[in-house]
């Protein structure tokens, strides 16, 4: 929504869909598991939505250097989820590592588009941010 340019605006709209394929394999596997998703996942998007927005408004390079780093993040803790997941889980595995490929696939397209380096105190507050929603996340 705050993108400036129709070349951004594409770029966003690709990693969105795929972050919505994400959600929607997501949502399968864990039909298929009998489980359920957080209780708050709705907070968890409205957040996203509002820092990516925020981001967004605070030029190009900020908004692709937020993206970049929140896909470095998210990669690195679907690599955790991979650790604890059952070998033989094949199919949740092979979900996981999809996911985590294409965060860092996102990642690396901010880079190239035009990324900047956050600040490491905004940097240090996103994983603050995701550690909090993560724990939260696994008990409700």
């Amino acid at each position: 929504m705050a993108a400036t340019t129709p070349a951004l605006r594409q770029h966003f709209a690709q990693a969105g869909q795929e972050e919505q394929d994400h959600l929607a394999w997501c949502a399968l596997r864990l039909a298929e598991l009998n489980a359920q998703p957080s209780l708050l996942n709705p907070l968890w998007y409205a957040g996203a939505f509002g820092f990516g927005l925020l981001a967004g408004y605070l030029g190009e390079g900020f908004s692709l250097g937020f993206v970049e780093e929140t896909e470095r993040q998210v990669a690195a803790h679907l690599e955790t989820h991979l650790t604890y997941l059952p070998v033989e889980d094949r199919r949740s595995r092979a979900i996981v590592e999809q996911m985590r490929k294409d965060e860092i696939t996102h990642g690396q397209a901010a880079r190239e588009a035009g990324a900047q380096d956050l600040p490491k105190p905004v940097r240090m507050a996103m994983r603050v941010a995701a550690k909090v929603m993560t724990t939260i996340a696994y008990r409700v």
